[in-house]
């Protein structure tokens, strides 16, 4: 269900939407409710635009139903009042060990995931539904002072991270457990893993930043070399530079990918991407499971303006149901 439409039919309205972005979404959940009905991990890539969404998403009486904890932060977050005291999951696979752990606890700590991307093979057996909400795209990453060409085809760019382009390049990739990560791999012709980067061809692949810890993906202060190259997803570099996030892209810019500008609304995206919010198949007609998630008049698909704010495009079949795990 991979999709090739890139912000199709927003044009210039995400533009404005992005405009008057006045600040950046909060992080983990603030304010009144302190625990709320929906607690909601994973992805990195959707984390701005799902605390976006759990600011305007409410139930009859007014009160906010998501929270939306962030990929990065504290060791440990609280989702719900009593007991719930749980580590950090940190991207869209760890999004979603951490819900399927929960929900074979059965201590209801977790009640959806973040993910942005399909990974619903890797979770079978798990009675897990993948609801598309939004579409986004992948291209490359390098710093405004590097010699690296802003315009590579797809092929070279598999040569690059098949290690094939010399001494000028040091790709990257985030941490393992990334979507962004395990989506570009595949798109790549690669099949991720969690020893990728030690595998023949691959080993000139950095996947630690500066100080040695997991590289955190879409975020360009970590590139601090010339001849580094990542993946990054231009929604997430057009919510940061907008501050409709907090802007850590720092002194990268993207690249052309098949002669396709990363910045100009499209529909042929060579790495367009659907984002998911994963949900127990058992909860689909369960309130409020139903009313927030399920079909296209559900709350976040009634949201086009929030999702455009935050880079992506709504998706044209958003709150599908018929994407579930084997």
């Amino acid at each position: 269900m991979q999709n090739k439409r890139f912000l199709a039919a927003v044009g210039m309205g995400l533009i404005a939407a992005l405009a008057v972005t006045a600040s950046p979404a909060q992080a983990d959940p603030t304010g009144a409710p302190t625990y709320r009905t929906l607690a909601g991990v994973g992805s990195d890539t959707t984390e701005g635009v799902m605390n976006g969404l759990s600011e305007v998403i409410v139930d009859a009486g007014g009160t906010k139903q998501i929270a939306s904890y962030d990929a990065f932060g504290s060791a440990t977050i609280k989702t719900k009042e009593t007991g719930c005291e749980i580590n950090r999951p940190a991207g869209s696979g760890n999004g979603v060990t951490a819900l399927v752990a929960s929900l074979d606890a059965g201590n209801g700590c977790l009640d959806f995931a973040r993910s942005s991307s399909n990974n619903a093979a890797s979770y079978a057996g798990k009675n897990l539904t993948y609801i598309p909400f939004a579409v986004d795209a992948v291209t490359y990453a390098v710093r405004s002072d590097s010699t690296i060409s802003r315009k590579f085809t797809k092929a070279q760019l598999t040569t690059i991270y098949n290690c094939g382009g010399g001494a000028n390049f040091k790709p990257l990739l985030p941490q393992f457990g990334s979507g962004t990560r395990s989506f570009f791999l595949k798109s790549l012709g690669f099949t991720d893993a969690a020893n990728f980067t030690q595998t023949t061809n691959h080993t000139c692949i950095g996947e630690v930043d500066a100080t040695g810890a997991p590289l955190q993906e879409n975020n360009g202060t970590l590139l601090t070399d010339a001849k580094q190259i990542a993946p990054y997803s231009i929604a997430q570099y057009l919510a940061q530079t907008t501050v409709a996030v907090p802007d850590v892209h720092g002194k990268t810019v993207l690249g052309q990918l098949d002669g396709i500008a990363p910045t100009v609304l499209n529909t042929a995206s060579t790495m367009a991407r659907d984002v998911y919010n994963v949900v127990p198949t058992g909860k689909l007609a369960a309130e409020p499971y139903a009313s927030v998630f399920v079909g296209p008049t559900s709350k976040v698909c009634a949201n086009p303006n929030t999702i455009k704010k935050f880079g992506f495009a709504p998706h044209a079949s958003c709150g599908d149901t018929n994407l579930r795990t084997p």
